[in-house]
C-alpha cells in the first residue's frame, strides 16, 4: 500500500482523522439562498460581492484558496491587495445572474492543479492583475452586452496584456491529520518590479450569538510571528508565520453602520483589516492584538521574473522550530501525490492526458466544501437576531423544514454553484470512486438520509427549490460506485452500502410513481429534469400552456431507474437470495414503462415516431388531439440508456426470478417482444433487457452519429444541428414557440440562467451514451456494426463507437496538431502561454461546433467525468493517443 492508501485506510478505521481538515470553505457565500433573508427571495441581491467584505455570515465562510476544518469551526484563506484596488482581495469576484449577459460568472482566473483524496497535498494558482482590478468595467460592459454577443470576461478587459500581473501558487501539506503546512510562491510575471500585499487569513466561523453562548473562540498574538487560536470544543491550535509579518486582529462581525446605517454592536468588524491597510486607519483594528479575525500582512516588492515565498505551519502541538520541516513535508506528500495518481494511471501513456485527468481529479477534491442549512431555522430565525420575513414561511423551500446539511458535501462547482445538485452529485461519485470509493459512497447515501431525503420519498434537488425534479440517475451511480469499488476490492462488493441505498431508493421511486406518473400510465412527466431549455417552453409549467407533457425522456429515465434498480436486486441475491422479488418487481415496472411508450394507455398513442424514427414528447392540449413536439433532441436519446444486458447463469441460480419472468413472458407476450433481443440471447448466452429493439436502435443511433444531427467532432451535442436549417415552431394560446440550433451560450432567458441544451455539448449525457453503447456491445459482441460517422461506408463495433465518442471528448482538453486545446477556444493567450496553456478549466459544458468552453469555468464535478472516460478508454484497451490521432479509424 502506498501512504496515501494508508490515509485512506486509516481515517476510514477512524484510527486518525486525515480529512478533518481540507479545501471545506465555499468560494461564493454571498449571493446564496442560506444568506438571503430578503422579503422577496432575490437572492443575490440581499449580500452583494460589495456588501460580502463587511457582512458576518450565518451559514458558511468563503475564502480564496482556503481550507477548514470539518465543521468550519476554524477557517484559513488568502488575502491579496496590489497597491490599487479599492479594496482587498479576500473573496472571487462574479457577477449576478441579473448582471451577467449569459447569466451568473465569475470573472477570475484560476486553476486547481493537484489534490490527494485526504488533502495531504494539495496545490492551486490564482492569477492576479497588477493594475487595478476591473471590476466596473466587467460590470458595465457585460449589462449592455446582448444575449446574442460572447460573454466579456477578465482576460478580455487587457489586464494580463504584457504580462502584469501575478502567479500566486497556493499548497499545502499534512505533516499529520492536524499539523498542517502551508506555502504561497508569488511569481511577478511582469517586465517591472512590482507591490503586492499577501495576507494569510484566520478566523472563526460566527457559531456565537450575543447572550446565547457561553464561551467565546478567540485568536490571539502569543509572539511577533505567531498566532494561538482557541475554540472551546476543538482546543488550542498554533498558527506560526515565516518572516516579520504585521499581524492585525478584528472581529467576524457585520459592519451594521456600513451596510444598514444603524449602530454597530462591536467596536472591531470583519472589514477591520480590510480598512486598516487600505484607508490606514488604526482604529478598525484591536490594539490588544486579540479577536475573531486575524491577518499576517506581507509587504513584498517583488522584481520583474522572481518570485517570493511565504510559509506557515498549524498544528496542535507547538514545535521548537515549527518552520523547519515545511519544505521536506511539502516534498514528500507530493511526491506520494505522484505516487498515488503514478499508480493510477499506469496504463495511461500520453502525458497530456495524464496531467488532464489528474487536474480533473484535484478539481473534484478542491471543489469539496462544508454545507450548513437548517431550513426550519432559517425558516423560523434565530432567538435574538432578525426575525425572517413572515413571507418565507410559504416561500422557497417552506415543505422541506425536516432538512439539515451539515455535511462535507461535493459541489458541482464552488463559486458559480456553491451548493450541493442531486443529479450532479451522482455523476461526481463516479469518477471520485476510482480514488476514494468511501467518499464516493458516503456522498451518494448522504443525500438517501431521512434528514435529507423528503418525508414522501423524494431527494433534494438544489438549494433554489429543493422541490424541483432532477433525473433520477442516482440508482445508476449507486450501481455504478458499487461496481468500481468491488472491483478494487478483488470482487468483494460493499453490501451494507449497497443494502442501504437500495431501500431509501425503493421509496424515491415510489415517490416518482405516485407523483409523477398522475394517471398510472407508466408515462411520466418530470418536468424540466435539469435540461433547462432543452424545449420550446418551461416543460415544470405545461399547465400555463392548457395542457399535459407526457415526456420522453422522463419516461425513459424510470425506464432506466428501474433497469438500475433490477440490476441492484441482482447484486444483493450474491448475498441474500429474497431480493429475487425486487427484482421481479422492477423487471415488470421496466416492461410495462416499455409498452406504455408504445401504446400510451392503449390510446394507440406513441412517444415513437414512425414517420421520423425517433423518440419525441407528446403534448395533450386541452380539447384537442395530442401532438408529438417533432423536437430531435437527446430527449430521444435518452431511451438509449435504458439497457441491462445480463448472463443467463444468473438466472439458473435465482429459480423464483426465472420462473416469474418466463410467466410474465409468456402471459405478457406483446410485452417480452418489446424488450431487444430477449428471447434469443447474444454473446455467451446474455439476455438483455432494452427499450430498444434491434431496428429502433438503429435508427436512433443512425440520427447520433450523423454529423449533420448530433455528432460533433467533440461528442454529442444536445439539440440536432438539423434544427439550424429548420427551426421547430409550434403555435400554442395564439403565440409561435420555436426553438433553433444553438451551439454556444444560450439565447433565450427562458431560465434566465447561463446554460444552454440547445445545441451545446454536456459531459453527463456524452458519458451515459458511451456506457449504453458499451452494455449493448457486451450483449452483441464485436459482430454486430453501425455506420460511424452516418453516411460514411465506416461500420464499427458498438465497443468502438463508444471508445470513438470518447476521445472526442477527450479532445476538448488535449492538444490538437496545432499545439491548440479546443476548450480555449480563440483565446490566444490561454492557447500560447507558457504559464496558461497547461492549466486546464472544465467548463459547464461546450460548443457544439468548437469545442470551447462554456458556462461555469470550474464545473469539474460532472465535466470531471472526462477523468473516468480517460481511465477506460485506457483500461479497457491499450491505445496510444496523441494530437494527431483521427477521430475515427477505418
Amino acid at each position: 500500500m502506498l501512504a496515501e492508501h494508508i490515509r485512506l485506510q486509516e481515517d476510514r478505521e477512524y484510527k486518525k482523522h486525515w480529512k478533518k481538515w481540507g479545501p471545506y470553505l465555499t468560494e461564493r457565500q454571498w449571493g446564496t439562498v442560506r444568506e438571503d433573508y430578503s422579503p422577496d427571495g432575490a437572492a443575490w441581491e440581499n449580500v452583494t460581492h460589495d456588501e460580502a467584505r463587511s457582512k458576518a455570515y450565518r451559514w458558511g465562510e468563503e475564502g480564496i484558496g482556503g481550507i477548514s476544518d470539518h465543521k468550519q469551526k476554524l477557517c484559513l484563506a488568502w488575502a491579496f491587495w496590489n497597491g490599487k484596488d479599492p479594496f482587498i482581495k479576500e473573496r472571487l469576484f462574479g457577477l449576478t445572474g441579473n448582471q451577467g449577459n449569459h447569466g451568473e460568472d465569475v470573472k477570475e482566473i484560476y486553476y486547481y492543479l493537484d489534490s490527494t483524496p485526504t488533502h495531504s497535498y494539495m496545490k492551486m494558482l490564482y492569477k492576479y492583475p497588477q493594475a487595478e482590478f476591473p471590476y466596473q468595467k466587467l460590470l458595465l460592459e457585460n449589462k449592455k452586452r446582448q444575449k446574442t454577443d460572447p460573454e466579456f470576461e477578465l482576460i478580455d478587459t487587457g489586464v494580463f496584456d504584457e504580462d502584469r500581473y501575478f502567479d500566486i501558487f497556493i499548497e499545502y501539506a499534512k505533516n499529520d491529520a492536524e499539523d498542517i503546512v502551508a506555502k504561497v510562491t508569488i511569481h511577478n510575471r511582469g517586465p517591472e518590479s512590482a507591490p503586492i500585499w499577501v495576507m494569510p487569513t484566520l478566523w472563526f466561523r460566527k457559531t456565537w450569538f450575543t447572550g446565547h453562548e457561553p464561551f467565546m473562540p478567540k485568536l490571539s498574538l502569543v509572539r511577533s510571528n505567531r498566532i494561538k487560536a482557541f475554540n472551546p470544543k476543538s482546543g488550542n491550535y498554533s498558527i506560526t508565520f515565516s518572516g516579520s509579518p504585521d499581524i492585525r486582529f478584528c472581529d467576524n462581525e457585520t459592519n451594521r453602520e456600513r451596510l444598514y446605517n444603524i449602530p454597530n454592536e462591536r467596536e472591531f468588524h470583519k472589514d477591520g483589516i480590510n480598512d486598516y491597510l487600505i484607508k490606514k486607519d488604526d482604529s478598525k483594528v484591536n490594539p490588544k492584538f486579540t479577536g475573531t479575525k486575524a491577518a499576517a500582512i506581507y509587504h513584498l516588492d517583488i522584481p520583474a521574473g522572481e518570485k517570493v515565498e511565504i510559509k506557515m505551519r498549524l498544528q496542535h502541538q507547538l514545535e521548537d522550530q515549527p518552520l523547519e520541516i515545511c519544505e521536506t513535508c511539502l516534498e514528500e506528500r507530493k511526491r506520494e501525490a505522484d505516487e498515488f495518481y503514478g499508480q493510477l494511471q499506469d496504463r495511461v501513456t500520453d502525458p497530456d492526458l495524464r496531467q488532464i485527468q489528474r487536474q480533473a481529479y484535484a478539481g473534484m477534491m478542491w471543489s469539496k466544501q462544508f454545507y450548513y442549512y437548517d431550513v426550519e431555522r432559517w425558516l423560523e430565525g434565530d432567538p435574538g437576531r432578525y426575525v425572517p420575513p413572515v413571507a418565507r414561511k410559504k416561500g422557497r423551500n417552506h415543505q422541506w423544514r425536516h432538512l439539515q446539511n451539515y455535511d462535507i458535501i461535493s459541489m458541482p462547482d464552488k463559486w458559480e454553484y456553491p451548493w450541493y445538485a442531486a443529479w450532479d452529485l451522482a455523476f461526481h461519485c463516479i469518477p471520485i470512486a476510482r480514488i476514494d470509493p468511501e467518499f464516493a459512497k458516503d456522498q451518494l447515501l448522504l443525500l438517501l438520509n431521512e434528514w435529507y431525503m423528503h418525508p414522501n420519498g423524494q431527494i433534494p434537488a438544489y438549494e433554489w427549490n429543493f422541490s424541483d425534479v432532477n433525473p433520477p440517475v442516482h440508482a445508476y451511480a449507486v450501481q455504478r460506485v458499487y461496481q468500481i469499488d468491488k472491483k478494487a476490492n478483488g470482487g468483494k462488493g460493499d453490501q451494507e452500502f449497497l443494502e442501504r441505498a437500495m431501500h431509501k431508493l425503493m421509496l424515491n421511486f415510489t415517490w416518482w410513481v405516485n407523483r409523477k406518473d398522475n394517471d398510472g400510465k407508466n408515462i411520466f412527466e418530470g418536468g424540466f429534469l435539469g435540461l433547462d431549455n432543452i424545449s420550446i417552453f418551461d416543460r415544470s409549467a405545461a399547465e400555463y400552456y392548457q395542457g399535459k407533457l407526457e415526456q420522453a425522456d422522463g419516461t425513459s429515465w424510470m425506464a432506466m431507474f428501474s433497469l438500475n434498480m433490477l440490476r441492484m436486486s441482482l447484486d444483493l441475491c450474491e448475498f441474500n437470495t429474497v431480493y429475487q422479488h425486487t427484482a421481479t418487481k422492477f423487471l415488470e415496472h421496466f416492461l410495462y414503462i416499455a409498452g406504455a411508450m408504445n401504446n400510451i394507455s392503449k390510446e394507440h398513442i406513441s412517444l415513437w415516431d414512425d414517420e421520423d424514427q425517433f423518440f419525441y414528447d407528446v403534448f395533450h392540449f386541452k380539447g384537442k388531439e395530442p401532438e408529438k413536439l417533432k423536437v430531435r433532441s437527446i430527449v430521444g436519446l435518452i431511451p438509449l440508456f435504458a439497457v441491462e444486458p445480463i448472463r443467463e447463469e444468473l438466472f439458473e441460480s435465482l429459480p423464483e426470478f426465472k420462473k416469474r419472468l418466463d410467466f410474465f413472458m409468456r402471459e405478457k407476450p406483446k410485452l417480452a417482444a418489446l424488450v431487444s433481443s430477449w428471447i434469443h440471447p447474444g454473446k455467451g448466452k446474455r439476455r438483455l433487457f432494452s427499450l430498444l429493439r434491434g431496428h429502433r436502435m438503429r435508427s436512433v443511433l443512425h440520427k447520433m452519429l450523423d454529423s449533420e444531427e448530433f455528432l460533433s467532432d467533440f461528442g454529442i451535442r444536445s439539440l440536432s444541428k438539423f434544427h439550424l436549417a429548420k427551426p421547430y415552431t409550434l403555435q400554442m394560446n395564439g403565440d409561435a414557440y420555436s426553438i433553433r440550433y444553438t451551439p454556444g451560450e444560450s439565447d433565450t432567458r427562458m431560465f434566465g440562467g447561463n446554460s444552454n441544451w440547445r445545441g451545446p455539448i454536456w459531459f453527463p449525457i456524452n458519458y451515459l451514451i458511451i456506457e449504453s453503447l458499451k452494455k449493448f456491445n457486451f450483449y452483441y459482441g464485436g459482430d454486430f456494426s453501425i455506420e460511424y460517422p452516418t453516411g460514411s461506408g465506416n461500420y464499427l463495433s458498438m465497443d468502438m463507437i463508444a471508445k470513438e465518442l470518447s476521445l472526442r471528448c477527450m479532445k476538448i482538453f488535449m492538444r490538437d496538431a496545432n499545439g491548440n486545446r479546443p476548450v480555449f477556444g480563440n483565446q490566444e493567450k490561454f492557447q500560447k502561454d507558457p504559464h496558461f496553456k497547461d492549466h486546464i478549466l472544465f467548463y459547464e459544458y461546450f460548443h457544439g461546433d468548437s469545442g470551447k468552453g462554456l458556462g461555469a469555468s470550474h464545473q469539474t464535478g460532472w465535466t470531471g467525468l472526462v477523468a473516468e472516460m480517460i481511465h477506460k478508454y485506457y483500461k479497457e484497451e491499450k491505445l496510444e493517443v496523441h494530437a494527431s490521432t483521427p477521430l475515427f479509424r477505418s
